[in-house]
Protein backbone atom coordinates (compact mmCIF):
# COMPACT_ATOMS: atom_id res chain seq x y z
CA UNK A 1 0.00 0.00 0.00
CA UNK A 2 1.02 3.65 -0.90
CA UNK A 3 0.47 5.60 2.07
CA UNK A 4 -2.12 5.52 4.36
CA UNK A 5 -3.59 8.85 2.94
CA UNK A 6 -5.48 6.39 0.29
CA UNK A 7 -7.56 4.39 3.17
CA UNK A 8 -10.02 6.17 5.37
CA UNK A 9 -9.13 4.86 9.13
CA UNK A 10 -11.74 6.53 10.67
CA UNK A 11 -10.56 6.93 14.47
CA UNK A 12 -7.43 4.44 14.04
CA UNK A 13 -4.78 4.87 16.80
CA UNK A 14 -1.30 4.45 16.59
CA UNK A 15 -0.06 0.78 15.36
CA UNK A 16 3.24 0.07 13.01
CA UNK A 17 3.78 -0.91 9.38
CA UNK A 18 5.83 -3.97 9.61
CA UNK A 19 7.88 -6.39 6.56
CA UNK A 20 5.22 -8.96 5.99
CA UNK A 21 7.89 -11.83 5.81
CA UNK A 22 5.22 -13.62 4.16
CA UNK A 23 6.12 -14.62 0.81
CA UNK A 24 8.37 -17.95 1.54
CA UNK A 25 5.07 -19.66 3.63
CA UNK A 26 2.75 -18.70 0.47
CA UNK A 27 4.76 -20.11 -2.49
CA UNK A 28 3.17 -23.27 -2.17
CA UNK A 29 -0.09 -25.02 -1.33
CA UNK A 30 -0.87 -26.11 1.83
CA UNK A 31 0.46 -29.51 2.83
CA UNK A 32 -0.99 -32.19 5.14
CA UNK A 33 1.30 -33.52 8.09
CA UNK A 34 1.06 -37.22 8.28
CA UNK A 35 -0.49 -38.92 11.13
CA UNK A 36 2.06 -39.04 13.92
CA UNK A 37 3.63 -41.83 16.16
CA UNK A 38 2.40 -39.93 18.94
CA UNK A 39 -0.37 -37.77 19.90
CA UNK A 40 -0.20 -35.57 22.92
CA UNK A 41 -3.59 -33.89 24.04
CA UNK A 42 -3.59 -31.28 25.93
CA UNK A 43 -6.95 -30.35 28.62
CA UNK A 44 -6.77 -27.15 28.51
CA UNK A 45 -6.37 -25.84 25.00
CA UNK A 46 -9.02 -22.91 25.55
CA UNK A 47 -9.75 -20.04 28.00
CA UNK A 48 -11.74 -21.76 31.06
CA UNK A 49 -11.88 -24.77 32.57
CA UNK A 50 -9.76 -27.86 31.32
CA UNK A 51 -11.87 -30.85 29.59
CA UNK A 52 -12.08 -33.90 31.98
CA UNK A 53 -11.23 -37.01 30.10
CA UNK A 54 -13.40 -39.84 29.44
CA UNK A 55 -11.49 -42.48 28.49
CA UNK A 56 -8.90 -44.51 30.08
CA UNK A 57 -5.25 -45.94 29.75
CA UNK A 58 -5.56 -48.94 27.21
CA UNK A 59 -9.02 -47.84 25.51
CA UNK A 60 -8.99 -47.66 21.80
CA UNK A 61 -9.81 -44.17 20.01
CA UNK A 62 -11.14 -43.05 16.58
CA UNK A 63 -10.04 -40.23 15.51
CA UNK A 64 -12.69 -37.44 15.55
CA UNK A 65 -13.84 -39.84 19.03
CA UNK A 66 -14.45 -37.68 22.17
CA UNK A 67 -11.43 -38.45 24.73
CA UNK A 68 -12.40 -35.74 27.05
CA UNK A 69 -15.76 -33.56 28.03
CA UNK A 70 -16.76 -29.67 28.48
CA UNK A 71 -16.22 -29.18 32.53
CA UNK A 72 -17.67 -26.00 33.40
CA UNK A 73 -19.34 -22.81 31.89
CA UNK A 74 -16.52 -22.39 30.32
CA UNK A 75 -14.88 -25.12 28.45
CA UNK A 76 -14.36 -26.93 25.32
CA UNK A 77 -14.54 -31.08 24.71
CA UNK A 78 -10.95 -32.29 23.36
CA UNK A 79 -11.50 -35.02 20.60
CA UNK A 80 -8.78 -37.53 18.89
CA UNK A 81 -7.60 -36.63 16.02
CA UNK A 82 -6.57 -39.99 14.70
CA UNK A 83 -6.98 -43.58 15.74
CA UNK A 84 -5.04 -45.40 18.56
CA UNK A 85 -4.70 -46.69 21.70
CA UNK A 86 -4.46 -44.11 25.08
CA UNK A 87 -1.16 -44.65 26.68
CA UNK A 88 -1.01 -42.67 29.45
CA UNK A 89 -2.19 -39.32 31.34
CA UNK A 90 0.93 -37.67 32.02
CA UNK A 91 2.30 -34.06 32.36
CA UNK A 92 4.16 -32.33 29.05
CA UNK A 93 5.42 -29.34 27.99
CA UNK A 94 2.35 -27.32 26.14
CA UNK A 95 3.11 -23.90 24.71
CA UNK A 96 0.49 -22.21 26.23
CA UNK A 97 2.69 -22.32 29.29
CA UNK A 98 5.75 -21.25 27.77
CA UNK A 99 6.78 -24.95 27.52
CA UNK A 100 6.09 -25.98 31.19
CA UNK A 101 4.33 -29.29 31.63
CA UNK A 102 0.06 -29.44 31.34
CA UNK A 103 -2.00 -32.42 31.79
CA UNK A 104 -2.35 -34.31 28.95
CA UNK A 105 -4.21 -37.49 27.39
CA UNK A 106 -1.08 -39.66 25.24
CA UNK A 107 -2.30 -41.31 22.45
CA UNK A 108 -0.43 -44.02 20.70
CA UNK A 109 -1.38 -43.96 17.28
CA UNK A 110 -1.60 -47.32 15.05
CA UNK A 111 -1.17 -45.47 11.80
CA UNK A 112 -4.69 -46.81 10.21
CA UNK A 113 -5.91 -42.94 11.17
CA UNK A 114 -9.56 -44.53 11.61
CA UNK A 115 -12.48 -42.68 12.14
CA UNK A 116 -16.01 -42.48 13.77
CA UNK A 117 -18.96 -42.15 11.36
CA UNK A 118 -18.60 -38.35 11.04
CA UNK A 119 -22.03 -38.50 8.90
CA UNK A 120 -23.90 -39.40 11.33
CA UNK A 121 -23.24 -36.38 13.00
CA UNK A 122 -23.71 -33.73 10.29
CA UNK A 123 -26.93 -31.72 10.62
CA UNK A 124 -29.00 -29.53 8.41
CA UNK A 125 -28.43 -26.40 10.46
CA UNK A 126 -31.36 -24.21 8.56
CA UNK A 127 -33.86 -26.72 10.21
CA UNK A 128 -32.44 -26.11 13.47
CA UNK A 129 -33.33 -23.31 16.23
CA UNK A 130 -30.75 -20.86 17.20
CA UNK A 131 -30.43 -22.62 21.08
CA UNK A 132 -29.81 -25.81 19.95
CA UNK A 133 -27.54 -24.71 16.79
CA UNK A 134 -25.14 -23.22 19.34
CA UNK A 135 -25.42 -26.08 21.66
CA UNK A 136 -23.82 -28.55 18.63
CA UNK A 137 -21.52 -26.21 17.78
CA UNK A 138 -20.62 -26.38 21.45
CA UNK A 139 -20.13 -30.23 21.08
CA UNK A 140 -17.78 -29.92 18.49
CA UNK A 141 -14.86 -28.30 20.63
CA UNK A 142 -14.59 -25.42 18.27
CA UNK A 143 -12.63 -22.03 19.82
CA UNK A 144 -11.62 -19.00 18.88
CA UNK A 145 -8.31 -19.88 16.19
CA UNK A 146 -7.14 -16.18 16.04
CA UNK A 147 -5.70 -16.79 19.28
CA UNK A 148 -7.67 -15.64 22.56
CA UNK A 149 -9.46 -19.45 21.73
CA UNK A 150 -11.97 -18.64 23.53
CA UNK A 151 -14.80 -21.18 23.24
CA UNK A 152 -16.87 -20.14 20.17
CA UNK A 153 -20.53 -22.02 21.69
CA UNK A 154 -20.31 -19.79 24.72
CA UNK A 155 -19.02 -16.53 23.29
CA UNK A 156 -21.76 -16.76 20.52
CA UNK A 157 -24.65 -17.62 23.64
CA UNK A 158 -23.02 -14.30 25.60
CA UNK A 159 -23.71 -12.25 22.38
CA UNK A 160 -27.30 -13.37 21.75
CA UNK A 161 -27.86 -11.31 25.18
CA UNK A 162 -26.78 -7.77 23.36
CA UNK A 163 -28.78 -6.52 20.66
CA UNK A 164 -26.74 -7.14 17.33
CA UNK A 165 -26.43 -6.40 13.76
CA UNK A 166 -23.26 -7.85 12.10
CA UNK A 167 -20.83 -10.97 12.41
CA UNK A 168 -17.38 -9.35 11.34
CA UNK A 169 -15.79 -12.88 10.14
CA UNK A 170 -11.86 -11.78 10.33
CA UNK A 171 -9.60 -12.25 8.53
CA UNK A 172 -6.96 -9.71 9.17
CA UNK A 173 -3.52 -11.46 9.67
CA UNK A 174 -1.19 -8.59 10.64
CA UNK A 175 1.38 -10.34 12.10
CA UNK A 176 4.71 -10.51 10.39
CA UNK A 177 5.89 -14.68 9.28
CA UNK A 178 2.39 -15.67 9.93
CA UNK A 179 -0.26 -16.69 6.42
CA UNK A 180 -2.64 -19.68 7.94
CA UNK A 181 -5.67 -17.58 7.29
CA UNK A 182 -4.46 -16.87 4.13
CA UNK A 183 -3.96 -19.49 2.77
CA UNK A 184 -7.18 -20.84 4.14
CA UNK A 185 -9.02 -17.99 2.74
CA UNK A 186 -6.87 -18.97 -1.27
CA UNK A 187 -7.63 -22.47 -0.82
CA UNK A 188 -11.16 -23.07 0.57
CA UNK A 189 -12.90 -19.37 0.39
CA UNK A 190 -16.55 -21.78 0.54
CA UNK A 191 -16.02 -23.21 3.53
CA UNK A 192 -15.02 -20.07 5.05
CA UNK A 193 -18.49 -18.07 3.44
CA UNK A 194 -20.37 -21.85 4.56
CA UNK A 195 -19.66 -20.89 8.23
CA UNK A 196 -20.91 -17.29 8.20
CA UNK A 197 -23.82 -18.68 7.22
CA UNK A 198 -24.45 -20.92 10.21
CA UNK A 199 -23.30 -18.14 12.50
CA UNK A 200 -25.62 -16.03 10.98
CA UNK A 201 -28.63 -18.57 11.67
CA UNK A 202 -27.22 -18.98 14.92
CA UNK A 203 -27.17 -15.16 16.05
CA UNK A 204 -30.41 -14.60 14.08
CA UNK A 205 -28.86 -11.70 11.99
CA UNK A 206 -28.67 -11.07 8.78
CA UNK A 207 -25.21 -9.01 8.27
CA UNK A 208 -21.83 -10.32 7.82
CA UNK A 209 -18.62 -8.55 6.77
CA UNK A 210 -15.57 -10.46 5.78
CA UNK A 211 -12.87 -8.21 6.33
CA UNK A 212 -9.04 -9.27 4.81
CA UNK A 213 -6.01 -6.93 4.40
CA UNK A 214 -5.12 -4.93 1.51
CA UNK A 215 -1.90 -7.05 0.85
CA UNK A 216 -4.07 -10.13 0.41
CA UNK A 217 -5.21 -10.21 -2.98
CA UNK A 218 -4.75 -13.75 -4.16
CA UNK A 219 -7.63 -14.28 -0.63
CA UNK A 220 -9.62 -11.53 -1.89
CA UNK A 221 -10.10 -12.72 -5.54
CA UNK A 222 -10.58 -16.41 -4.21
CA UNK A 223 -13.37 -15.06 -1.58
CA UNK A 224 -14.86 -12.36 -4.04
CA UNK A 225 -15.62 -15.51 -6.66
CA UNK A 226 -16.82 -17.76 -4.13
CA UNK A 227 -19.25 -14.85 -3.10
CA UNK A 228 -20.08 -14.44 -6.10
CA UNK A 229 -21.00 -18.29 -6.30
CA UNK A 230 -22.63 -18.68 -3.30
CA UNK A 231 -25.14 -15.49 -4.05
CA UNK A 232 -25.98 -14.59 -0.73
CA UNK A 233 -26.07 -11.43 -0.18
CA UNK A 234 -26.01 -10.48 3.31
CA UNK A 235 -22.15 -11.67 3.25
CA UNK A 236 -19.82 -8.76 1.88
CA UNK A 237 -16.06 -8.44 1.46
CA UNK A 238 -14.32 -5.26 3.32
CA UNK A 239 -10.19 -4.28 2.99
CA UNK A 240 -8.37 -2.78 5.43
CA UNK A 241 -5.08 -1.41 5.49
CA UNK A 242 -2.05 -3.10 6.51
CA UNK A 243 -0.93 -1.54 9.88
CA UNK A 244 0.15 -4.18 12.68
CA UNK A 245 -2.31 -4.63 14.90
CA UNK A 246 -5.31 -4.30 13.32
CA UNK A 247 -6.31 -7.38 13.14
CA UNK A 248 -7.59 -7.32 16.78
CA UNK A 249 -11.23 -8.19 17.59
CA UNK A 250 -11.32 -4.33 19.00
CA UNK A 251 -9.64 -2.58 15.65
CA UNK A 252 -11.20 -4.91 13.37
CA UNK A 253 -14.73 -3.26 14.59
CA UNK A 254 -13.06 0.10 14.60
CA UNK A 255 -12.02 -0.08 11.06
CA UNK A 256 -14.70 -1.44 9.55
CA UNK A 257 -18.37 0.27 11.71
CA UNK A 258 -16.11 3.54 13.09
CA UNK A 259 -17.32 2.39 16.71
CA UNK A 260 -15.11 1.45 19.26
CA UNK A 261 -15.51 -0.27 21.88
CA UNK A 262 -15.90 0.93 25.18
CA UNK A 263 -13.34 0.22 28.10
CA UNK A 264 -13.50 -3.07 29.23
CA UNK A 265 -16.43 -3.80 27.10
CA UNK A 266 -16.73 -6.52 23.92
CA UNK A 267 -17.75 -6.02 20.51
CA UNK A 268 -21.12 -6.95 21.16
CA UNK A 269 -21.63 -3.90 23.21
CA UNK A 270 -21.77 -1.99 19.79
CA UNK A 271 -23.93 -4.55 18.20
CA UNK A 272 -20.96 -7.10 16.72
CA UNK A 273 -19.62 -10.16 16.92
CA UNK A 274 -15.88 -11.04 15.86
CA UNK A 275 -14.98 -14.42 14.80
CA UNK A 276 -11.67 -15.82 13.27
CA UNK A 277 -11.60 -16.86 9.46
CA UNK A 278 -10.64 -20.51 10.94
CA UNK A 279 -13.23 -20.36 13.39
CA UNK A 280 -16.10 -20.39 10.82
CA UNK A 281 -14.29 -23.08 9.06
CA UNK A 282 -13.93 -25.27 11.47
CA UNK A 283 -17.92 -24.31 12.45
CA UNK A 284 -18.62 -25.67 8.92
CA UNK A 285 -16.37 -28.50 9.26
CA UNK A 286 -18.17 -29.87 12.01
CA UNK A 287 -21.94 -28.85 11.10
CA UNK A 288 -21.81 -29.79 7.53
CA UNK A 289 -19.57 -32.82 7.67
CA UNK A 290 -19.78 -33.76 11.38
CA UNK A 291 -15.92 -33.30 11.80
CA UNK A 292 -15.13 -31.89 15.04
CA UNK A 293 -11.61 -29.76 15.66
CA UNK A 294 -9.36 -32.32 15.46
CA UNK A 295 -6.76 -30.26 12.92
CA UNK A 296 -6.01 -26.83 11.72
CA UNK A 297 -3.69 -24.51 8.90
CA UNK A 298 -0.79 -23.85 10.86
CA UNK A 299 2.32 -21.80 9.37
CA UNK A 300 5.71 -23.38 9.50
CA UNK A 301 8.52 -20.59 9.10
CA UNK A 302 11.57 -18.48 9.47
CA UNK A 303 15.24 -18.59 8.34
CA UNK A 304 15.44 -21.56 10.82
CA UNK A 305 13.10 -23.77 8.58
CA UNK A 306 14.36 -25.42 5.77
CA UNK A 307 11.28 -25.32 3.41
CA UNK A 308 8.31 -22.68 5.21
CA UNK A 309 5.23 -23.78 4.33
CA UNK A 310 1.53 -23.81 5.87
CA UNK A 311 0.24 -27.12 7.10
CA UNK A 312 -2.70 -28.92 7.50
CA UNK A 313 -1.84 -30.50 11.07
CA UNK A 314 -4.06 -32.81 13.73
CA UNK A 315 -4.32 -31.36 16.66
CA UNK A 316 -1.88 -32.88 19.08
CA UNK A 317 1.05 -33.69 17.01
CA UNK A 318 4.24 -32.52 18.57
CA UNK A 319 6.28 -29.58 16.96
CA UNK A 320 9.13 -31.42 16.40
CA UNK A 321 7.49 -33.63 13.90
CA UNK A 322 5.99 -30.47 11.92
CA UNK A 323 9.47 -29.20 11.43
CA UNK A 324 10.84 -32.40 9.96
CA UNK A 325 8.00 -32.55 7.72
CA UNK A 326 8.86 -28.78 6.62
CA UNK A 327 12.18 -29.96 5.56
CA UNK A 328 13.66 -29.81 9.25
CA UNK A 329 15.63 -27.36 10.98
CA UNK A 330 18.69 -24.98 8.97
CA UNK A 331 21.75 -24.36 10.00
CA UNK A 332 20.70 -20.71 11.14
CA UNK A 333 17.85 -22.09 13.75
CA UNK A 334 18.53 -20.84 17.39
CA UNK A 335 14.99 -19.82 18.60
CA UNK A 336 11.51 -21.75 18.63
CA UNK A 337 8.41 -19.46 19.18
CA UNK A 338 4.80 -20.41 18.91
CA UNK A 339 2.85 -18.07 17.36
CA UNK A 340 4.32 -14.71 15.75
CA UNK A 341 7.44 -12.67 16.58
CA UNK A 342 5.17 -9.32 18.45
CA UNK A 343 2.87 -12.22 20.56
CA UNK A 344 4.60 -15.41 20.22
CA UNK A 345 5.91 -17.46 23.18
CA UNK A 346 9.44 -18.56 22.80
CA UNK A 347 9.82 -22.60 24.08
CA UNK A 348 13.16 -24.33 24.71
CA UNK A 349 11.59 -27.24 23.36
CA UNK A 350 10.04 -28.56 20.49
CA UNK A 351 8.12 -31.88 21.84
CA UNK A 352 5.30 -29.38 22.93
CA UNK A 353 2.64 -30.53 20.26
CA UNK A 354 0.07 -28.60 18.36
CA UNK A 355 -2.76 -27.41 20.18
CA UNK A 356 -5.86 -25.29 18.91
CA UNK A 357 -4.13 -22.10 19.54
CA UNK A 358 -1.37 -22.98 17.42
CA UNK A 359 -1.37 -20.14 14.37
CA UNK A 360 2.22 -20.61 13.65
CA UNK A 361 5.68 -22.20 14.40
CA UNK A 362 7.99 -19.52 14.02
CA UNK A 363 12.28 -20.62 13.90
CA UNK A 364 14.32 -17.92 14.02
CA UNK A 365 18.30 -17.02 13.51
CA UNK A 366 17.52 -14.64 16.05
CA UNK A 367 14.94 -12.61 18.10
CA UNK A 368 13.70 -9.06 17.87
CA UNK A 369 16.39 -7.27 18.84
CA UNK A 370 16.52 -5.50 22.54
CA UNK A 371 19.57 -4.63 23.81
CA UNK A 372 20.44 -3.76 27.53
CA UNK A 373 17.57 -1.99 29.37
CA UNK A 374 18.05 1.60 30.10
CA UNK A 375 16.25 4.20 31.87
CA UNK A 376 12.97 5.76 30.52
CA UNK A 377 13.96 9.19 28.57
CA UNK A 378 10.08 9.60 28.54
CA UNK A 379 10.30 10.08 24.58
CA UNK A 380 6.65 9.22 24.33
CA UNK A 381 6.75 6.85 21.04
CA UNK A 382 5.40 4.18 23.10
CA UNK A 383 2.24 6.25 23.14
CA UNK A 384 2.39 7.51 19.78
CA UNK A 385 2.02 4.00 18.30
CA UNK A 386 -0.22 2.42 21.45
CA UNK A 387 -3.37 1.24 18.95
CA UNK A 388 -5.32 1.90 22.07
CA UNK A 389 -4.57 5.00 23.29
CA UNK A 390 -2.66 4.05 26.43
CA UNK A 391 -0.22 6.14 27.88
CA UNK A 392 2.75 3.37 27.82
CA UNK A 393 5.58 5.40 29.81
CA UNK A 394 3.17 6.46 32.72
CA UNK A 395 1.61 2.29 32.95
CA UNK A 396 5.51 1.53 33.41
CA UNK A 397 5.94 3.88 36.02
CA UNK A 398 3.36 2.97 37.75
CA UNK A 399 3.78 -0.80 37.41
CA UNK A 400 7.63 -0.87 39.23
CA UNK A 401 5.82 1.45 41.52
CA UNK A 402 3.28 -1.24 42.38
CA UNK A 403 0.45 1.42 42.22
CA UNK A 404 -2.15 -1.41 41.22
CA UNK A 405 -5.12 1.58 41.27
CA UNK A 406 -3.53 4.15 39.72
CA UNK A 407 -2.99 1.38 36.84
CA UNK A 408 -6.47 0.75 36.63
CA UNK A 409 -7.24 3.83 36.39
CA UNK A 410 -5.29 4.37 33.06
CA UNK A 411 -6.82 1.53 31.86
CA UNK A 412 -3.96 -1.23 32.03
CA UNK A 413 -6.62 -3.76 31.28
CA UNK A 414 -7.05 -2.31 27.85
CA UNK A 415 -3.49 -3.27 26.93
CA UNK A 416 -3.81 -5.85 24.53
CA UNK A 417 -0.48 -6.73 24.65
CA UNK A 418 0.57 -6.02 20.70
CA UNK A 419 4.37 -5.52 21.46
CA UNK A 420 4.15 -1.96 19.73
CA UNK A 421 5.85 -0.20 22.65
CA UNK A 422 8.26 -2.59 23.21
CA UNK A 423 9.27 -2.61 18.92
CA UNK A 424 9.98 1.32 19.93
CA UNK A 425 11.57 1.79 22.95
CA UNK A 426 14.86 3.30 22.69
CA UNK A 427 15.68 2.33 26.03
CA UNK A 428 14.47 -1.61 25.23
CA UNK A 429 12.34 -1.50 27.96
CA UNK A 430 10.09 -4.41 28.05
CA UNK A 431 6.96 -3.07 28.61
CA UNK A 432 4.40 -5.73 27.66
CA UNK A 433 6.20 -7.63 30.16
CA UNK A 434 5.94 -5.72 33.09
CA UNK A 435 2.29 -4.87 32.21
CA UNK A 436 1.48 -8.52 31.57
CA UNK A 437 2.91 -9.12 35.16
CA UNK A 438 1.13 -6.45 36.57
CA UNK A 439 -1.86 -7.64 35.11
CA UNK A 440 -1.01 -10.92 36.38
CA UNK A 441 -1.10 -9.41 39.79
CA UNK A 442 -3.81 -7.24 39.55
CA UNK A 443 -6.04 -10.60 39.04
CA UNK A 444 -4.34 -12.11 41.73
CA UNK A 445 -5.19 -9.60 44.30
CA UNK A 446 -8.22 -9.66 42.96
CA UNK A 447 -9.03 -12.68 43.39
CA UNK A 448 -7.68 -12.61 46.96
CA UNK A 449 -10.02 -9.98 47.77
CA UNK A 450 -12.97 -12.05 46.76
CA UNK A 451 -11.57 -14.89 48.59
CA UNK A 452 -11.45 -12.64 51.84
CA UNK A 453 -14.83 -11.05 50.67
CA UNK A 454 -16.51 -14.72 51.01
CA UNK A 455 -14.61 -15.65 54.36
CA UNK A 456 -16.09 -12.71 55.98
CA UNK A 457 -19.43 -13.50 54.20
CA UNK A 458 -18.93 -16.74 55.39
CA UNK A 459 -18.15 -15.62 59.62
CA UNK A 460 -20.88 -12.94 59.03
CA UNK A 461 -23.62 -15.65 58.25
CA UNK A 462 -22.45 -18.17 61.18
CA UNK A 463 -21.51 -15.58 63.57
CA UNK A 464 -25.20 -14.56 62.61
CA UNK A 465 -26.66 -18.30 63.16
CA UNK A 466 -25.04 -18.46 66.12
CA UNK A 467 -26.53 -15.53 67.91
CA UNK A 468 -30.53 -16.90 66.42
CA UNK A 469 -29.49 -19.93 68.12
CA UNK A 470 -28.35 -18.51 71.66
CA UNK A 471 -31.26 -16.13 70.67
CA UNK A 472 -33.74 -18.87 70.25
CA UNK A 473 -31.97 -20.79 73.40
CA UNK A 474 -32.56 -18.28 75.76
CA UNK A 475 -36.15 -17.16 74.78
CA UNK A 476 -37.30 -20.84 75.18
CA UNK A 477 -35.02 -20.99 78.64
CA UNK A 478 -37.30 -17.66 79.85
CA UNK A 479 -40.49 -19.33 78.18
CA UNK A 480 -39.72 -23.02 80.62
CA UNK A 481 -39.15 -20.31 83.28
CA UNK A 482 -42.47 -18.59 82.96
CA UNK A 483 -44.05 -21.50 82.28
CA UNK A 484 -43.29 -23.35 85.79
CA UNK A 485 -44.22 -19.78 87.21
CA UNK A 486 -47.45 -20.64 86.20
CA UNK A 487 -47.29 -23.83 87.23
CA UNK A 488 -46.05 -23.58 90.64
CA UNK A 489 -43.13 -24.35 93.30
CA UNK A 490 -43.56 -28.13 92.47
CA UNK A 491 -42.39 -27.89 88.71
CA UNK A 492 -40.02 -25.45 89.46
CA UNK A 493 -38.19 -27.93 91.75
CA UNK A 494 -38.66 -30.31 88.99
CA UNK A 495 -37.12 -27.66 86.53
CA UNK A 496 -33.75 -27.16 88.98
CA UNK A 497 -33.37 -30.76 89.40
CA UNK A 498 -33.65 -32.24 85.57
CA UNK A 499 -31.22 -29.21 85.16
CA UNK A 500 -28.31 -30.20 87.71
CA UNK A 501 -28.59 -33.82 86.10
CA UNK A 502 -30.59 -35.29 88.99
CA UNK A 503 -33.28 -37.54 88.25
CA UNK A 504 -36.76 -36.55 89.75
CA UNK A 505 -38.00 -39.16 92.92
CA UNK A 506 -41.43 -38.33 91.43
CA UNK A 507 -41.20 -39.85 88.32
Amino acid sequence: MNGAATWDLGKWYGGLRLPPEKARSTAQPIREVPVPERLVLPLAQHSGDPAQPVVDVGDRVLKGQLVAAADGILSAPVHASSSGTVAAFQPWPVSRRFGENAPCIVIECDGEDRAIDMAAEAVDFERMEPAALLERILEGGIVGLGGAVFPTAQKLMQARTQPLHTLLVNGVECEPYISCDDMLMREAPGDVLQGARVLLHALGIDKCVVVLESDKPHAWHAMADALAELGDDRISLKQVPTIYPSGGEDQVVQLVTRKEVPSGGLPTDVGCVVQNVGTVAAVWHWIRHGEPLISRVTTVTGDGVVNPMNVRVRLGTPVADVIAFAGGYSERASHLVIGGPMTGKSVTTDRVPVVKATNCILVLSELLPTGDEKPCIRCGECAVVCPVVLQPQELYWYTIADNHQRLRELGLRDCIECGCCDLVCPSHIPLVSYFRKAKARILELAAEKERAERARRRFEARSERLELEERKRREDLAQQKLSAIKAGPEEIRRMVERARGRKDPGE
